[in-house]
C-alpha cells in the first residue's frame, strides 16, 4: 500500500529522494525498519517506512506527510499485519494556518463505516487530531476493503482544495510543535523508538528524517 501512496503523490507532484543517512536501515525490537525520506516540489516533506519482524509474522508501513508550501493536514498512515489482524491507523493533525474543506474525507469514511472500527485510545494530541482521522482493525479478508479506504480516503486528502501556504513560518512552527511534543510527551512509536535509541538519535530521526521539520537532510 505504501508504493500505492506514494504513487498518487507521483501522479500530483514532483517527489524528489533524500538520503536518510544513517537511519536508512534500522533494528528496533526485534523489528527491521527500511526508511526512506522525499522532497515533494511544491507540497512538502514525506517519509516512507517498512518494518517487518518475528519471523515475519508482523509487518508495519507507515507513510507521514508534512505539508509545507501547501496548506494540508499533517497525515500519518500506518498499517500492522499481525496474527490475521489488519490495522489501518490515519491520523490528519491540524496544522493549518487558513480554514479547509475536508468534507470529501468525511464522505469517504461514512462509505466505509461498516468496517470494524479500533480504539485509539487517549493521547495528548488529541485536541489537534481531526475529525477525519480513521483507526479501524479488520482481518485478512478485509484487508481489500481496506485498501480501498486507505487509497480513497489519501486521493480525498490530495485533492482538497487547499491553497499554497500563505505564511510558510507559522505553518513550519505548527508541524514543529507537533514533533516536538512527540519527542516530549510521548506517542506510541516515539516510545519505542526512544528506548531503543535514545532520546538524542530518536529526535534527529524525527526531526530530519521521518518529519523534516529541521531540513537538515
Amino acid at each position: 500500500m505504501t508504493e500505492n501512496l506514494l504513487g498518487m503523490i507521483r501522479e500530483r507532484y514532483t517527489v524528489r529522494e533524500l538520503d536518510a543517512g544513517e537511519f536508512a536501515s534500522l533494528k528496533v525490537n526485534g523489528m527491521k525498519f527500511d526508511i526512506r525520506a522525499y522532497c515533494v516540489e511544491g507540497l512538502g516533506h514525506l517519509s516512507v517506512m517498512r518494518a517487518k519482524g518475528f519471523f515475519g509474522l508482523m509487518k508495519m508501513d507507515t507513510v507521514m506527510l508534512v505539508p509545507k508550501e501547501k496548506d494540508l493536514p499533517l497525515y500519518s498512515y500506518d498499517r500492522i499485519y499481525a496474527m490475521g489482524n489488519d490495522t489501518l491507523i490515519v491520523e490528519l493533525y491540524d496544522t493549518l494556518t487558513e480554514a479547509l474543506d475536508l468534507s470529501a474525507l468525511d464522505e469517504v469514511k461514512s462509505r466505509f463505516a461498516h468496517l470494524p472500527k479500533r480504539d485509539p485510545g487517549e493521547h495528548w494530541y488529541d485536541d489537534i487530531k481531526l475529525s477525519q482521522s480513521i483507526s479501524q482493525k479488520g482481518k485478512r479478508a478485509q484487508r481489500a476493503e481496506m485498501d480501498a479506504l486507505a487509497r480513497e480516503h489519501f486521493a480525498a486528502y490530495l485533492n482538497a482544495p487547499a491553497t499554497k501556504t500563505a505564511d510558510t513560518e507559522k505553518k513550519n512552527a505548527r508541524s514543529h510543535a507537533y514533533v516536538r511534543g512527540l519527542l516530549e510527551q510521548g506517542g506510541p512509536s516515539t516510545d519505542v523508538f526512544k528506548k531503543a535509541l535514545g532520546a538524542e538519535k530518536t529526535a534527529k530521526l524525527f526531526e530530519t528524517v521521518l518529519f523534516g521539520t529541521e531540513n537538515a537532510l
